[in-house]
């Protein structure tokens, strides 16, 4: 728990400032916003429990007893009364002095988070400023910096679809500098659409892999529910570099032998010539500084790509659940299907 000024009129409830309200680990804390709903549409606090002043009276009984209690306003003045009843009533309470108003004067004033992105490659740069936002409260500032010509639009369209807003975008000869302030979309009031992306990997090639990959985390870092759902050739991508003991019939172990086991073996769609291909083009992907494909595979199952493999494909080409990377699923055509139904783009490689 942060230090915080004991009230000297009611030694039971603690002040807390701004500053210290900004900084404090909202995971480990009941928020408690008494502002009305229109307000906290238009800006509030992701994970708040909102109960207007108004309905004070009958909804204490919704405010969590096993943490500490935040409680704040539109300026202090209700909270304090607030914070005092639950004090009474046996609460860990905490009111913020100056209310929400306060709050977001001290985060507008407050010095950016600095992100160094310079040197990293789509879709890092994208990646890096998705995961430091995701752990921001609303208000907060980022300062990004990057070498990547296409960051200057990426970072655009990024933020008019998350809902974060752009404050500042500067591209100078050497560097992309970017200033963004964290908004949460508001989740009442409002139609949910499908947003969701869909994948259906059919190729085994080693160019169109990355390029599904590519899109796959560009679509996660912008808070996308994404499913890659493999089947036929694609299946080579999750199989398992090492072999795998498995019983197979003749057939099967022949289907196994001919293609390619894991994501180092795949083949370019052209110009592979015999596998010096594929190799050339990862060599100039590591002194491009690009992801590799195992990177970016990774870096999906970190973000919660979902990775699905079709079970009727794996029957037919002789290959075992024993034989797939971790993080995969066995799903069939109506997990496809469910997939496209909350997506609002589907595309087949």
């Amino acid at each position: 728990m942060m230090a915080a000024q004991i009230d000297e009129e009611n030694a039971e409830v603690k002040n807390i400032s701004a500053e210290e309200f900004a900084k404090a680990d909202f995971s480990k804390v009941t928020l408690l916003d008494l502002r009305e709903k229109d307000e906290v549409l238009i800006s509030g606090i992701e994970g708040a429990i909102n109960i207007p002043f108004s309905e004070v009276s009958k909804r204490l009984s919704d405010v969590p007893t096993n943490q500490p209690v935040y409680v704040y306003c539109r300026t202090g003045d209700w909270s304090e009364e607030v914070a005092e009843i639950l004090a009474e009533r046996g609460y860990d309470v905490y009111n913020l002095v100056g209310g929400y108003k306060a709050y977001k004067e001290y985060l507008a004033s407050a010095k950016p988070v600095e992100i160094d992105a310079k040197g990293l490659k789509c879709p890092g740069p994208i990646v890096k400023v998705a995961d430091t936002v995701r752990g921001l409260a609303d208000g907060q500032k980022v300062f990004v910096e990057a070498t990547e010509d296409a960051f200057a639009s990426d970072i655009a369209v990024w933020c008019q679809r998350t809902g974060n807003r752009l404050e500042k975008l500067e591209v100078k000869p050497d560097v992309i500098q970017a200033t963004i302030v964290k908004q949460t979309k508001p989740t009442e009031n409002v139609t949910a659409l499908p947003d969701g992306k869909t994948f259906v990997v059919f190729s085994g090639d080693l160019d169109k892999t990355i390029a599904a990959f590519i899109m796959a985390n560009g679509a996660a870092a912008m808070g996308r529910e994404v499913t890659i759902f493999f089947t036929f050739w694609g299946l080579n991508i999750l199989r398992r570099p090492e072999k795998v003991k498995t019983q197979k019939s003749f057939i099967e172990k022949m289907f196994g032998f001919m293609m390619p086991r894991g994501t180092k073996k795949l083949g370019l769609s052209r110009m592979n010539m015999a596998g010096a291909g594929a190799k050339m083009i990862r060599a100039v992907m590591k002194s491009k500084g690009v992801s590799s494909l195992e990177e970016l595979i990774q870096n999906a199952i970190d973000h919660g790509v979902r990775l699905v493999a079709c079970q009727m494909s794996m029957e037919i080409m002789g290959i075992r659940k024993e034989e797939l990377i971790d993080g995969v699923e066995l799903g069939g055509v109506a997990t496809f299907l469910g997939s496209g139904e909350q997506s609002n783009m589907s595309l087949f490689i």
